[in-house]
C-alpha cells in the first residue's frame, strides 16, 4: 500500500512527508500495556512491536521514492515516553515523532467542567498525590525528546499537540509549551479539528481555536490562547505564500 503511494505522490510538491501509521498502539489495544518498560521483555520482536514492522515499510518506500521525507511515530499512541524504545533506521530522510497532549484527562482533555489549571497542584499521574504542574513538569515530560537528539543525532518533531480552548489558562500552557519546542528545535503542528462541515463544528469544537474559551461560541472571536498561537507561527519564515517554486 505504501509503495503505491509513494509511487504515486513522490513529484507532487504539495505532498510534504508519509506519516506512516497515526499513534501505533496495538499494546494497548490488545495487551492493555501503556509502559514501554512492561512491553517490550516480553514481546519485543513480536506482531505487536512497530520497531519490526515499520523498517519494512519505508524500505517499500525508498524501492521508488528515494527523498520525501518518512514520519514515524512511536509506539504508545506515540507518547513522549515511548520515544527511547523507538529503533531508528538507516534512511537520512526519516524524522522521528511523537504526539503530546499530556496529561490529558486531567488537564488538556478535562473538558469544560474542569478545574485544574496551569501552573496547578493536581494528582497528574494517578498515584493519589498531588503534583506541581507547571513549566518543569512539562521539561520533564520533554527529557526523553532531548536525549533521543543528543544520544541518537536525529531530528524529533511533534506532529499533534493541543489542548481543548477552554481549559483554564490554556494560553499559559500553550505558551510554555512552544517555546520547550522551540528550545529543542522540534518542527510543531498543532492539532486543530475544524473541518468544513457546519453540523459538525457547531458541537465538536474543543481543538476550534478560533472560537475562544467559551465552549457555547461557535463563531471566531479573539482571546489570549489565539495570540499565543500566532505569535509563534509568525516567526515562521518560510511559509507557502512566499515560497516561488523553481521553474
Amino acid at each position: 500500500m505504501w509503495r503505491y503511494t509513494a509511487e504515486r505522490y513522490r513529484d507532487v510538491p504539495v505532498v510534504v512527508g508519509y506519516d506512516l501509521m497515526c499513534e501505533p498502539n496495538g499494546e494497548g489495544i490488545f495487551l492493555d500495556v501503556y509502559d514501554p518498560e512492561l512491553f517490550y521483555p516480553e514481546h519485543a520482536g513480536g506482531l505487536l512491536d512497530w520497531n519490526q514492522f515499520y523498517p519494512r515499510i519505508i524500505e517499500a518506500i525508498r524501492e521508488v521514492d528515494g527523498e520525501t521525507p518518512v514520519l514515524v511515530s512511536a509506539q504508545g499512541w506515540g507518547a513522549v515516553r515511548w520515544l527511547p524504545a523507538l529503533e531508528p533506521v538507516d534512511d537520512p530522510h526519516t524524522v522521528y515523532m511523537v504526539h503530546q497532549y499530556e496529561p490529558q484527562e486531567m488537564y488538556t482533555h478535562q473538558g469544560p467542567e474542569g478545574g485544574n489549571g496551569y501552573p496547578g497542584e493536581f494528582d497528574v499521574d494517578y498515584d493519589g498525590a498531588a503534583d506541581r504542574f507547571d513549566r518543569a513538569w512539562l521539561e520533564g515530560l520533554l527529557a526523553p525528546v532531548a536525549a533521543f537528539q543528543e544520544t541518537r543525532g536525529l531530528p524529533v518533531s511533534v506532529n499533534e499537540f493541543g489542548a481543548e480552548r477552554w481549559v483554564p489558562d490554556a494560553a499559559q500552557f500553550m505558551d510554555d509549551q512552544l517555546g520547550l519546542f522551540e528550545e529543542l528545535g522540534m518542527n510543531h503542528l498543532l492539532w486543530a479539528w475544524d473541518p468544513a462541515w457546519e453540523p459538525w463544528t457547531s458541537s465538536v469544537n474543543g481543538m476550534n481555536y478560533l472560537y475562544g474559551p467559551d465552549p457555547a461560541n461557535a463563531s471566531p472571536v479573539d482571546s489570549e490562547l489565539l495570540d499565543v498561537i500566532t505569535r509563534y507561527w509568525s516567526r515562521n519564515t518560510v511559509r507557502p505564500s512566499a515560497f516561488q517554486a523553481p521553474d
